[in-house]
């Protein structure tokens, strides 16, 4: 083992192997492989000293630096979406990788000259990011898709710092949650009988989506046998138990008027990219919600009031939290706390306690000097007039 130390030198005060902060000669003592070393670097940089006796060990040889096969950017981009592969990601976040690292880092590292991992520092990240025309949410995840490419860089030791990790995210204000009012569903509903399309199925979409809380693109993939008699299956947990969610009679009456397709979807074929699907409906939907006449309508919206209704029944949190599916009560705690019943409750309690301390609510009444006043009072004026 190689052992660091500083070899401290007048006028250097310090005279422990312990102290580091100084400018004093870096020596190395210790043995590597069965041969013993004690001697100076001739390097007062702690880092490249450091890095030094690393190669050396990397090596397995005093004096002797193995360099590490660093790939280019483009290489490295590669090794990054195999591994990302290989994980089982998702293919949509596999696409987003390769939209961010192929279609925009690496055009815009050949525009620059830039080849080499090592000269990606913090300015450029920041001159990157500059060409972003994203909104500041999906910058902000753009920023930690980069950071992650870094850290599997850093993995690997093909760079030491991670130049997008002091880069920092763009100020996104965050959106209140807005359900959809009882009466626009009921207009939504509604308009579905003027829908110039099929109307059985657009009927049968927004009530799936709104008595499920599942997001757009599970409800179009849908699956008859995914239906256990008026149960949903969500999904599976970790421990292995399915999450259902029970469907009212109106949802179930409008399914049944679906045929399937051979694979026993309702909404799709399962032929189209995920991303096509999901545009398509977004698409219909539009219409229908300028049928309805509702404003900013979204397909988010439907599991939006999903969660909102229940929390409004006095349904807990955490319950809520495991039929949306969300990895961490927090993230539904950030949506949807100012929906929580019982919160609201226990504020309106407190304000109204508050309201018992002060008298006819609100009304301060005058308060009678004490005799200390009154005292105070009386002193003033003898001395006034003994002034006179």
């Amino acid at each position: 083992m190689l052992n660091l130390y500083r070899r401290h030198q007048s006028p250097c005060r310090f005279t422990t192997r312990r102290y580091r902060n100084c400018k004093c000669p870096i020596w190395v003592q210790g043995s590597l492989r069965g041969e013993y070393i004690r001697r100076a670097l001739n390097l007062r940089s702690w880092e490249a000293a450091t890095d030094l006796i690393r190669g050396w060990e990397g090596a397995g040889e005093i004096g002797v630096v193995k360099k590490p096969d660093i790939p280019s950017i483009a290489d490295a981009i590669a090794r990054f979406l195999a591994d990302a592969r290989a994980q089982k990601l998702s293919a949509e976040t596999i696409r987003k990788y390769e939209n961010l690292l192929i279609r925009r880092l690496l055009p815009w590292c050949e525009e620059k000259g830039l080849r080499y991992l090592k000269q990606l520092r913090v300015e450029q990240m920041r001159q990157f990011r500059a060409t972003w025309k994203d909104g500041a949410n999906y910058a902000t995840k753009n920023l930690e898709r980069l950071r992650a490419f870094f850290r599997f860089c850093m993995q690997d030791d093909w760079i030491s710092k991670n130049p997008a990790q002091s880069v920092k995210a763009p100020k996104a204000q965050e959106i209140p949650t807005l359900p959809f009012s009882r009466a626009e569903v009921t207009r939504i509903v509604d308009a579905c009988d003027r829908y110039p399309g099929n109307r059985d199925r657009m009927r049968a979409f927004v009530l799936v989506m709104r008595y499920s809380g599942l997001r757009i693109g599970d409800t179009i993939a849908l699956n008859k046998a995914r239906l256990q008699r008026s149960k949903l299956s969500l999904y599976t947990a970790k421990t292995g138990t399915p999450v259902y969610v029970p469907l009212p009679p109106v949802v179930m009456k409008a399914l049944a008027k679906l045929e399937t397709n051979s694979v026993g979807r309702y909404f799709s074929t399962g032929d189209a990219k995920p991303q096509t699907a999901r545009a398509n409906w977004s698409r219909y939907l539009d219409t229908l919600f300028e049928l309805a006449h509702v404003a900013n309508g979204h397909s988010h919206r439907f599991r939006d009031t999903f969660a909102v209704e229940l929390l409004l029944a006095g349904t807990p949190l955490d319950t809520v939290s495991v039929l949306l599916g969300h990895s961490s009560i927090r993230v539904t705690e950030r949506h949807y706390k100012p929906w929580v019943r019982a919160l609201q409750r226990k504020l309106e309690e407190e304000v109204m306690r508050a309201w018992r301390g002060i008298p006819e609510a609100g009304r301060m009444k005058r308060r009678r000097p004490s005799e200390n006043g009154q005292l105070r009072i009386v002193v003033r004026r003898q001395k006034a007039r003994a002034v006179a």
